[in-house]
């Protein structure tokens, strides 16, 4: 068993939630993995922070999230010690509190899993991960959702008609393919930043997405959570 122990902070209850344990467990590392969810979305998370960015360097992450926590469950876990914190949110520029300068901030503090915590966003949210018709999707490369459809609340139904058997839990249900997914984000993630990095930086990644959001009222579909099996031990992906 590893020495890390990881707190895994995601935003929803179910799709979220599901996913991360299910990953976890697939790649045999769940004994060191965390998962509590927060139950709403970034920006609220953003409005706990500091007005003066140069507050951050003192958050305390954890004393944070057990501050708006009344779920005894989960504020007993958050009482205990962790080495490192991920932090798994959707981007979400549908939502009335969306705004770039607001999710640049927390991408550019939120970069170290074992300081401050680090920040996974996807893109336009967890759902990415099923936005397949098959594994591997030949047309994944090209998928986008525009901010109209996004306003609409059509996105999640979308996935849902298009993902392989309609049903999440079919979807992804082994290591092999597991790492066909990542590695197609991956790829794509290269090919959204125009760097051949073996794992995409963040910053770059939401800066092309925030620009495709101004230029085309669109974002690419990319689920950058999973990048972190990659990070945690690329072998394992191989």
């Amino acid at each position: 068993m590893s020495e890390r122990k990881i707190l895994v902070i995601v935003e929803g209850a179910k799709t979220d939630f599901n996913l991360m344990k299910r990953i976890f467990k697939i790649y045999g590392i769940s004994d060191d993995h965390q998962v509590i969810s927060y139950d709403t979305n970034i920006y609220t998370l953003y409005n706990q922070l500091p007005d003066d960015e140069e507050e951050y360097e003192d958050i305390d992450l954890q004393q944070l999230l057990k501050e708006r926590e009344k779920d005894e469950k989960k504020l007993s876990l958050l009482n205990e010690r962790y080495t490192d914190i991920l932090l798994i949110f959707d981007l979400d520029p549908q939502a009335p509190d969306f705004s770039p300068d607001k999710i640049r901030k927390m991408a550019n503090y939120f970069t170290e899993s074992t300081n401050m915590g680090k920040l996974y966003l996807n893109y336009p949210m967890v759902e990415a991960f099923y936005n397949m018709k098959n594994i591997p999707d030949n047309d994944y490369p090209n998928y986008v959702v525009s901010l109209e459809l996004l306003r609409n609340r059509k996105y999640k139904q979308l996935v849902h008609e298009l993902c392989r058997n309609g049903d999440y839990s079919k979807f992804a249900v082994n290591k092999a393919e597991c790492n066909i997914v990542i590695k197609q984000n991956l790829e794509k993630a290269k090919m959204l930043t125009q760097k051949d990095e073996n794992i995409p930086d963040g910053i770059d990644i939401l800066d092309k997405q925030l620009s495709l959001l101004k230029n085309d009222n669109a974002v690419s579909v990319l689920c950058t959570c999973i990048f972190y099996i990659a990070e945690y031990n690329p072998g394992m992906i191989d």
